[in-house]
């Protein structure tokens, strides 16, 4: 064991221990750091608790410690980690509320049109879609050109 680090287990503390390592619903997790434990308390030393955990020496002594100054409760808790996506500065919340909060300009929808269906710019006509796009940029009604993708 490190330096540094004794750790008494009480009789309770062992109960626990070992019933988390019988558990078969026991997140794993759980079972190898109560294994570090019991191991070191029945004596064995680094490299064995290593070998028989099959963890690295920082990992073994990282919960020799955690438990030593937590006890079971610190095994069974993993700590809080910041998240891999940084979170959105208060001025980009503040503009996708007001955005949400106003009214849709006039051409938005919330949805796709069907490249072959005509758009209600023409009437719903069901002609085929490069006709219907000729006739729609020539009434003015499409904001694209003739032959262009028609976005409605």
């Amino acid at each position: 064991m490190r330096k540094g680090i004794s750790i008494t287990v009480t009789p309770a503390d062992r109960v626990r221990l070992q019933s988390i390592i019988r558990d078969r619903n026991s997140p794993q997790k759980h079972v190898w750091r109560a294994r570090i434990i019991v191991l070191t308390v029945d004596g064995e030393g680094t490299t064995a608790v290593m070998r028989a955990v099959g963890k690295g020496k920082t990992v073994v002594w990282r919960w020799q410690e955690r438990f030593m100054h937590e006890g079971v409760e610190g095994l069974t808790r993993d700590k809080t980690r910041p998240s891999r996506i940084p979170p959105l500065p208060p001025e980009t919340v503040d503009r996708v509320v007001a955005l949400t909060n106003q009214a849709p300009p006039h051409a938005a929808t919330h949805r796709r049109r069907h490249p072959r269906r005509p758009s209600r710019c023409c009437g719903g006509t069901p002609a085929p879609a490069a006709n219907h796009r000729r006739r729609a940029a020539a009434a003015g009604l499409c904001r694209t050109a003739a032959g262009a993708g028609h976005l409605g």
